[in-house]
């Protein structure tokens, strides 16, 4: 069994922003996000649930168009189907999302 680092190759993108797929098991999915201070808010409406961690920097979120100010350490439970935009972000910001997707034949 060989170890991974969560902080290896982590610099941000130009733009945008990042995921690596750490873990895909069953109907868990974990993933790094990786945020460029540059990007274009985009809307999310998931159709899993989503806990998310901010490890590192600041963002801003919007969460069904509730104002979300987050500084690293700060994690958040999205629901399925909860509307979601990452606002704005720090350089570097670096996130932990774990998503959790309805077992095979209950969706």
């Amino acid at each position: 069994m060989n170890p991974h680092n969560l902080f290896e190759d982590c610099s941000p993108p130009e733009s945008g922003e990042r995921m690596d797929v750490l873990l895909a098991h069953k109907n868990l999915v974990v993933e790094r996000i990786v945020s460029s201070a540059t990007f274009a808010p985009k809307r999310y409406v998931q159709s899993q649930d989503e806990w998310v961690l901010l490890m590192r920097g600041e963002a801003e979120m919007e969460v069904e168009g509730e104002t979300v100010a987050l500084k690293a350490g700060d994690h958040l439970f999205l629901p399925s189907g909860t509307a979601h935009i990452v606002k704005s972000a720090s350089e570097g910001a670096m996130w932990l999302a774990v998503h959790l997707h309805a077992p095979e034949g209950a969706r």
